[in-house]
C-alpha cells in the first residue's frame, strides 16, 4: 500500500519520516519539492500535484498550516479531491476548521473516499519522537482498518467520535493551553513583584496540590459528574483564597484582569447561596450561560483515570 502525505514543513516533516522508518511506501508533495529531499532520498516518490498523490494512494495525509491551505490542496485545481477515488482515505493532521473538514468529508463521499480530521498534539519534539496524540473524526471502521498506519505517526491514536469531533478536541485543548498560560503570566508576575525570586516561586508552586495533578484530570471529580456536596474544598474558603491573592496584586501594583473576573464569578456563586458548597461550583455558571448540561457517569469516568494509570 502506497501512502500519500502533504505538507513537509516542521511537524509534517518528522510525521512522514516516521512513516518511512516503518516500512511505509510514501508518496510525497508540498510547495516546496526541496522540502521533500530527505523523503525523496529514503526512496519516497514525488508527485507535482495533490491530486497525483490520491490518484496513487490508498491513504493520504495532510499536515498543513490551516484552512485556507487545506482548501487549496483539497479543493483547488489539481487538489486532491479530483484525484479521490472509492476506498481513498484522506486523514487531515492540521488543526483545521470543523465545517471546512464537515465539507471535505461530504464531497470525498460522493467520490466514495473517507474522509477524517486527525489533528495532531506533541509538537515538534513528538513528531520527531512519535510521541504525538491522534484525535480522529470520522468512520470509525475505516480507522480501525488503517489504525496501524495512525501507530506509526503516533504513540496516542484515538478514535472519538464524527467528522469534526476531533477538531472540537484540537480546539478546546489548544484554547484552554493558552487561557492557563496567560492566567499564569499573570500570577506568576504578581508574585515575583510581591517579592518571590522566579525560580524559588516556580518550584513552590510545583509541589502544591495543582502542581501535582495533570490539568485536565482536576474536573473529573465534580464537574464532569455534576456533584459539589459534599465540597472537597467549600467556595467560602476559596473566595477567601482569590480575594487575598488579587488583594495582593493591588497592594504592588500589578494588573489582575483574568484573576478578578475569576472573583466575580465566586462572588455571584456566594449571591446564589453556594458558599459551603464545592469551589469549583462557580462552573456551573458558564454551563448556564452556554445552555448546555455536563453529566458523566462517576464510574466511566473513573475507568478513564484508571485505564492512565494502568498505562
Amino acid at each position: 500500500m502506497k501512502i500519500g502525505f502533504i505538507g513537509l514543513g516542521t511537524m509534517g516533516a518528522s510525521m512522514a519520516a516516521n512513516l518511512q522508518k516503518s516500512q511505509h511506501r510514501l508518496v510525497v508533495n508540498d510547495a516546496r519539492k526541496d522540502a521533500a529531499e530527505a523523503h525523496i532520498g529514503a526512496g519516497a516518490e514525488w508527485a507535482d500535484t495533490p491530486r497525483a498523490v490520491a490518484e496513487q494512494c490508498d491513504v493520504v495525509f495532510t499536515s498543513l498550516p490551516g484552512p485556507p491551505e487545506v482548501e487549496a490542496v483539497v479543493f483547488g485545481e489539481g487538489g486532491l479531491l479530483e484525484g479521490a477515488h472509492p476506498g481513498m482515505a484522506y486523514f487531515d493532521l492540521s488543526t483545521n476548521s470543523r465545517a471546512l473538514m464537515q465539507r471535505v468529508h461530504a464531497a470525498m463521499a460522493e467520490r466514495g473516499a473517507q474522509a477524517f480530521d486527525a489533528p495532531v498534539s506533541g509538537g515538534p519534539t513528538g513528531a520527531q519522537t512519535g510521541k504525538l496524540a491522534i484525535w480522529v473524526g470520522g468512520d470509525e471502521a475505516t480507522y480501525e482498518k488503517h489504525k496501524r498506519v495512525l501507530d506509526a505517526i503516533g504513540d496516542q491514536a484515538a478514535y472519538i467520535g464524527p467528522i469534526g469531533s476531533a477538531t472540537v478536541a484540537k480546539l478546546v485543548h489548544n484554547l484552554a493551553g493558552y487561557a492557563i498560560q496567560t492566567v499564569m503570566a499573570e500570577v506568576f508576575s504578581m508574585g515575583v513583584k510581591a517579592g518571590m525570586e522566579p525560580l524559588e516561586l516556580w518550584k513552590a508552586v510545583r509541589q502544591g496540590a495543582l502542581g501535582r495533578r495533570r490539568t485536565f484530570d482536576r474536573i473529573a471529580d465534580q464537574f464532569l459528574v455534576d456533584k459539589y456536596d459534599p465540597p472537597a474544598f467549600a467556595l467560602k474558603l476559596a473566595y477567601k483564597d482569590v480575594t487575598l491573592a488579587v488583594g495582593l496584586g493591588r497592594e504592588v501594583g500589578v494588573p489582575m484582569r483574568l484573576c478578578n473576573l475569576v472573583a466575580e464569578e465566586m462572588t455571584e456563586g456566594l449571591n446564589r447561596g453556594w458558599a459551603a458548597l464545592d469551589s469549583r461550583i462557580p462552573m456551573t455558571l458558564q454551563l448556564e450561560r452556554a445552555g448546555v448540561s455536563v453529566r458523566c457517569d462517576p464510574a466511566a469516568v473513573q475507568a478513564v483515570l484508571d485505564g492512565d494509570k494502568a498505562r
